[in-house]
């Protein structure tokens, strides 16, 4: 088999966790993506694995067993609300909720990352991008928020370092929203380096003072074009990532800093993240022997995500 080739992890369970009517994070994101890569081709160059479940003992590498048991409990619970004609959704906060699929939908989103770190670490693939949902990049080490419940990208780097033994990895976000999440999970981690930008005041509202001298934060504010993006990512992130030399990237691909999404307002367009995902490869082709884990966090313009994970994942596929 190449070590060229790129995998793409996804999961029918995926499609199954929804939030109600008219909720930005929905399963027509993961069809968007389908069809955009179905149409032009590039679905036919990847390597489609099926994910399987994150075991617990992996999402307890960056989450307190409490909030994992917390958030099975909550699908116990639910499934008796729904069987005695209560409502089929539970809320924990105004804007993120589970389902009776939820419970599922993240164990496989996880799974998808752990199974493509496993496939990139044996040689079967060079990289990957896992088309996953529920997002991660916002779950806490005790908490659900933000339409994410658990961490992906943070369990996959923690598993990279305990399960396979790397010294250094790397999580570049490039969200419009600031990961706090991951940054609440991996600040003072030195076997970590966080590269993040993201929108200045802006949900989760955190970021501007960075939690450990392992992350990288870079805050901009609200309508900053794609060519500015692109030179503080050159000034700020490129020379850290540079001298910390990780073994193994992670991504957290968000696709809502794009000029047509409406939950943010920074104006990336698909050649920005060709860009972006191309400095990304360079230095993993330098240090990590193109190492590279990719998963799905927002964007919400279902036409914008399409293009936009095309244009991110040409570039992983060197097409």
């Amino acid at each position: 088999m190449s070590a060229t080739k790129t995998g793409y992890f996804t999961h029918p369970a995926c499609r199954r966790h929804e939030m109600g009517a008219g909720h930005p994070e929905c399963p027509q994101r993961l069809d968007a993506i389908e069809d955009r890569l179905l149409v032009t081709g590039v679905g036919d160059a990847l390597e489609r694995r099926e994910a399987t479940p994150a075991s617990l003992a992996d999402l307890e590498l960056a989450h307190d067993r409490l909030h994992v048991a917390a958030l099975r409990g909550l699908r116990e619970e639910l499934a008796e609300q729904v069987a005695a004609g209560g409502s089929a959704y539970t809320h924990l906060d105004p804007d993120t909720a589970i389902n009776a699929h939820t419970w599922d939908a993240s164990l496989h989103a996880a799974g998808a990352v752990v199974d493509a770190v496993d496939a990139v670490m044996a040689g079967e693939l060079e990289n990957a991008f896992c088309a996953v949902r529920p997002p991660g990049h916002h779950a806490c080490r005790n908490q659900a928020m933000g339409f994410c419940f658990f961490n992906n990208v943070a369990v996959g780097a923690r598993y990279a370092l305990e399960r396979h033994g790397l010294r250094r990895v790397a999580v570049i976000d490039f969200d419009v929203h600031h990961g706090n999440g991951t940054e609440d999970i991996l600040a003072g981690d030195p076997r970590v380096l966080m590269c993040g930008i993201f929108q200045q005041a802006l949900y989760p509202f955190s970021g501007d003072v960075p939690l450990g001298p392992n992350m990288v934060n870079v805050p901009v504010p609200a309508y900053t074009r794609g060519m500015d993006v692109r030179e503080m990512i050159e000034i700020v992130w490129m020379p850290r990532l540079e001298e910390f030399r990780p073994e193994m990237v992670f991504v957290s691909a968000g696709f809502d800093a794009h000029r047509e999404d409406d939950l943010g307002q920074l104006g990336l367009t698909e050649a920005d993240y060709t860009w972006i995902t191309g400095r990304i490869k360079d230095v993993a082709r330098r240090h990590a022997r193109g190492r590279i884990v990719s998963a799905l966090e927002g964007g919400y313009n279902l036409d914008a995500l399409g293009r936009s994970v095309e244009a991110h994942v040409r570039v992983l596929a060197d097409l």
